[in-house]
């Protein structure tokens, strides 16, 4: 796939950031359609405005990504609406630091579960049937993290629903291939630190600098397009995950402590 020209675009979390970026991709490149979900309804509608002023065709939905029945309502909308789309961003998630033991069942743990994960799931169900049955090329771009590959205090939730959508991104890709349908190919992305201010104080592990957004955009839109399986950025962030492959567990956790500082990057956290 050269472009998404002519095709219908979702991207969850397209209110601001890096969803926004995609969004404005998408339309540059002559998206067909491009359908923005958020649930903050007064940034989305700025968003929406902008790139219909910038040519597009938008169309945008309030939805709490926390519900699968919300899903479910606004991709029955978005197929009545729109029409099925072919390529869907799994971009939105949210982050809780600090201990285990303080986060807050209901509103960090089952949260960020929700949102980061499930929600992927979800939206990608509602509407993988339409595009393995389509005969053009479709595309699934899901956001994961650095974190899914490498564990880390003061994050221990988000690391799992990032370990989580990894999991499930390349099964997925694996299942597509395995049962025949290459038209439809799955990207997972798994950066490290990016500058939105989500993660706000948070440092960079060594030979790890923090990525602005439309540097790791531009990434995973163009490994999204050609179909790559695992997208993981900076380069340290496939290093480190081999080293720690290799090594005995306490010799890893002396080394992303004391040498990388792997283990000490979320100390300053003040992000949303």
């Amino acid at each position: 796939m050269d472009s998404v020209a002519g095709l219908t675009v979702v991207i969850t979390g397209a209110a601001r950031g890096m969803g926004q970026m995609y969004a404005h991709r998408a339309v540059s490149e002559g998206a067909a359609h491009v359908v923005l979900l958020d649930v903050d309804s007064a940034s989305l509608e700025v968003a929406a405005s902008a790139l219909r002023v910038a040519g597009g065709s938008v169309a945008s939905y309030v939805v709490d990504l926390s519900s699968r029945t919300a899903i479910a309502a606004v991709a029955e909308r978005i197929r009545t609406e729109v029409g099925d789309p072919q390529v869907v961003i799994n971009n939105a998630g949210i982050i809780r630091s600090g201990y285990f033991w303080d986060n807050e069942p209901i509103g960090d743990i089952e949260a960020t579960m929700q949102i980061n994960t499930l929600a992927a799931m979800y939206l990608t169900r509602e509407f993988l049937p339409a595009m393995i049955a389509s005969t053009g090329p479709a595309r699934i771009l899901n956001i994961a993290s650095a974190a899914g590959t490498i564990s880390n205090p003061r994050m221990s939730v988000y690391a799992a629903s990032k370990w989580a959508m990894i999991g499930w991104s390349d099964s997925l890709r694996l299942e597509l291939i395995k049962a025949g349908h290459r038209t439809v190919m799955v990207t997972t992305f798994a950066p490290s630190y990016i500058s939105t201010g989500m993660f706000a104080g948070a440092r960079g592990p060594l030979l790890t600098p923090i990525m602005t957004p439309e540097k790791a955009t531009a990434a995973a839109w163009s490994a999204m397009l050609r179909g790559k399986p695992l997208l993981m950025k900076p380069w340290s962030v496939g290093f480190a995950r081999g080293v720690r492959g290799l090594l005995p567990t306490r010799a890893w956790d002396f080394i992303a402590d004391r040498v990388f500082k792997v283990y000490r990057s979320m100390d300053e956290f003040t992000g949303r």
